[in-house]
């Protein structure tokens, strides 16, 4: 069942429940739904729209703004669209699409890519230290903070976003929390330890913060 809204053809659900008043919404999926009293007939849902169709128009690009932010996924740094098929049994990087079976696949490859990629750039940032001691990676979602190093306990957590950011900024994140090592604090001793192993970790600042 279809619906034409200016030169838009828009699928529509007609939901039939006990309410008295109509309602109009749009989901992600783009499809128009309609619900209403089960005995309001089709032509008088398709009238309503008609005489809503202005307002109808502008929920509609509304919501097709927030797919095109939704489906939108980065990835090192790296545009792709999201593309969700029930048959997918593993996650697929494929030119700019992604392609995951739902959610859930996602964030647990999510997880596993932080854990494997932070650990690689760890491993070949560590050659630019000396007396690093033994510590643990922690990955974690932080609102606030890029990268947390708990000198005392030996735990560097980073954020799971810096999954998203290009690699050179998450060699930024790993240089200045290992740094921590050497200067618990951010004095001027602490950022000179920073531009001995990443110069330009200015420029990484300004692009974090942006």
């Amino acid at each position: 069942m279809e619906v034409l809204l200016g030169n838009y053809e828009i699928p529509l659900v007609i939901i039939k429940k006990n309410n008295k008043n109509i309602y109009f919404r749009f989901k992600n999926d783009g499809i128009l739904y309609v619900t209403c009293n089960r005995f309001v007939s089709e032509k008088e849902v398709r009238r309503l729209i008609l005489s809503n169709e202005k307002a109808l128009l502008k929920m509609y690009e509304k919501s097709m703004t927030k797919q095109e932010k939704y489906l939108q996924y980065y990835y090192l740094g790296k545009p792709f669209t999201k593309v969700f098929d029930e048959s997918i049994k593993k996650v697929i990087i494929e030119d700019d699409m992604i392609y995951v079976k739902d959610e859930k696949m996602l964030a647990k490859w999510e997880k596993n890519e932080c854990i494997r990629i932070f650990s690689e750039r760890i491993n070949g940032l560590l050659s630019l230290f000396d007396n690093i001691p033994k510590f643990s990676l922690k990955v974690r979602n932080m609102k606030t903070r890029w990268g947390v190093n708990n000198v005392t306990k030996r735990i560097v957590t980073l954020n799971s976003e810096l999954l998203k950011k290009d690699v050179e900024l998450i060699d930024y994140v790993i240089v200045h929390e290992l740094c921590h090592f050497y200067e618990a604090n951010h004095s001027s001793r602490f950022w000179e330890q920073v531009v001995l192993r990443y110069p330009k970790y200015k420029e990484a600042r300004k692009e974090l913060r942006s």
